[in-house]
């Protein structure tokens, strides 16, 4: 039975609607954004949807906060706790430690909405870090969105201090164990650290203003920033349009992909209960800070084998791994084997993450607009410098843990500890080699398929009696994605040092310099090129005739496995 149309502003709902929508729209002129950026639209990838987990675990994190600030106390008064956890009856504690208990204990649903509260928090740090370096590793932050990496990156310092903030919270010994290396490492700031401590603390180390001066800072400095930051990254994403992976039809110049009204908007609100679903599950079935198993903290007392919140792993591993080495100047001790690799390489990262677009676009010279995202083995230098930040950054999270893996597994404490302040030089720099090449490698490999087609595991035999494998062309639609993604660097010859005077040319030093760092950039794009027109010429000539087999090989076929069975199948 056909069905007919009616214009929503017809129905009863839309004309009982009109009235208060026309007053709206008369004195706040939505009508005509509201149009433009309701059509607004985005580019669909899977990869796409890691910046869309960081958000909604966002927003889980706002609504669980709101509950457990209704009940928690953040005080450091001391009590007696008789609640209903039964082993710490009778103990001394802070109100906020038993405040922490009784929302696990007492409060209906409380445990359920720490956890949550707890597991959105480290999903949410998760989801930024894998979304920043699926970025990083697909050129993401080029012009013109250098300003929206430096928000990413800010959203992500926040979202630690945020994290570490709120881990503080409940005072069980854990928690201080955690203050307690964070007061360290301000006392070690040369000349200020002891006036900053006891400006923090309210007094020597850990004084009684502590909690409730975090929890200012947790529940209304940090998400204020937070909500801002995240409003300023979503506009800017609107306003410079999504990236997208080249393809047909995919220009710079455009975006392919579905209206944000409906599609983009009904898969964001779907997606939002997954995330919301997985993390009441992981909250429900997995145990996570529990504080009632470290008692209450004693500044006298350190829990064996106590470790941060994995994100705060690598600080904590610099600091174990960094070699004893103090100076005493001017009547004071700088204890720089705490202020180096606490502060100084947080800083270090930080600033190096933030300045990357600048320094690759000085070496480059690149000034285009790029809206269509690079294939991470397209850029070998830039994806060998990543995964070497990786094994950096994994390497010292390894060293936040060597006592455990010690005791676990039976090893020699300080050849773990040796062991990991040579791999911190060693490591990198063999990631990066080996990464580098393997990039290199693909690119190879991308080329052969381009110009010799898929194998098919069909052998034809010639009337002379030799043997060969027919090939298959690849579709022409991946052949344009493969040749789209791959840019060309634009050959730049090295400045001379002097002019044709004899004189030294001004910045002629400066600008060689840019050109050594330029030739190792592009090595991987110098090494191998992609194919020319005349290639692609003869590889279509090459493989005329390739669709003749026997079965019908479909746009998903990638070739057949050593063993003759499609790899797409």
């Amino acid at each position: 039975m056909s069905q007919t149309y009616t214009p929503v502003e017809q129905t009863s709902t839309g004309k009982k609607l009109a009235g208060p929508v026309g007053w709206l729209d008369d004195r706040l002129g939505l009508a005509g954004a509201g149009k433009k950026n309701l059509r607004k639209v985005f580019p669909e990838h899977w990869s796409f949807m890691l910046g869309e987990v960081a958000l909604w675990s966002f927003v889980v994190l706002l609504i669980t906060g709101v509950f457990l600030t209704l009940w928690f106390d953040p005080s450091m008064a001391e009590t007696t706790y008789t609640g209903s956890y039964r082993p710490l009856n009778g103990v001394e504690m802070s109100v906020a430690y038993a405040s922490s208990l009784d929302i696990s204990f007492d409060i209906r649903g409380g445990l359920l909405l720490r956890q949550m509260h707890h597991w959105a928090a480290h999903l949410f740090i998760a989801a930024m870090m894998v979304h920043m370096l699926r970025v990083f590793f697909t050129g993401a932050y080029r012009k013109p969105r250098e300003l929206n990496w430096l928000i990413g990156l800010g959203l992500l310092m926040l979202g630690i201090l945020a994290g570490f903030s709120g881990y503080s919270l409940p005072d069980d010994l854990l928690s201080g164990t955690g203050l307690r290396i964070a007061d360290g490492m301000i006392k070690s700031i040369p000349l200020i650290g002891t006036h900053v401590s006891f400006f923090l603390f309210g007094g020597e180390f850990p004084g009684d203003q502590i909690i409730g001066r975090l929890y200012m800072v947790h529940i209304l400095l940090i998400p204020a920033l937070l909500l801002g930051l995240i409003a300023a990254h979503m506009l800017l994403l609107v306003y410079h349009k999504h990236t997208q992976w080249p393809g047909p039809g995919r220009t710079n110049e455009n975006v392919v992909g579905y209206p944000a009204l409906p599609v983009y908007i009904a898969k964001a609100g779907g997606f939002f209960f997954i995330v919301f679903g997985v993390i009441a599950v992981m909250a429900a079935t997995f145990t996570v800070n529990g504080v009632w198993i470290y008692g209450p903290y004693n500044p006298a007392e350190v829990t064996a084998g106590s470790q941060p919140d994995w994100y705060m792993g690598f600080a904590e591993g610099a600091l174990r791994i960094f070699p004893p080495l103090e100076w005493s100047w001017f009547g004071s001790t700088w204890a720089m084997s705490v202020f180096i690799p606490g502060l100084g390489f947080l800083g270090l990262l930080f600033v190096a993450l933030g300045a990357w677009p600048f320094i690759e676009r000085a070496i480059t010279r690149d000034q285009r607009e790029h809206h269509l995202l690079e294939r991470p083995r397209n850029a070998p230098t830039r994806t060998g410098l990543g995964v070497a930040g990786m094994t950096w950054f994994g390497l010292l999270w390894i060293g936040g843990g060597n006592d455990v893996i010690a005791l676990k597994f039976g090893l020699d404490l300080n050849a773990i500890t040796w062991f990991l302040r040579v791999g911190i030089f060693v490591g990198p720099v063999v990631a990066f080699l080996i990464t580098r090449r393997i990039c290199i490698s693909l690119q190879r490999k991308d080329n052969e398929v381009l110009t010799h087609g898929y194998e098919t595991g069909v052998i034809d035999r010639s009337p002379d009696g030799g043997y060969s494998e027919r090939h298959a062309a690849m579709p022409l639609a991946k052949q344009y994605a493969l040749t789209a993604a791959k840019e060309r660097p634009k050959q730049i010859e090295a400045p001379e040092l002097v002019d044709e005077n004899g004189v030294d040319a001004p910045r002629s030093r400066r600008e060689r310099l840019r050109h050594r760092l330029r030739r190792f950039y592009y090595y991987g794009a110098a090494v191998v090129d992609k194919p020319t027109a005349e290639d692609m010429a003869h590889a279509e000539e090459h493989l005329r005739g390739s669709n003749e087999h026997p079965v019908e090989l479909g746009e998903d076929f990638q070739g057949v496995s050593e063993t003759g069975v499609p790899r797409v199948h």
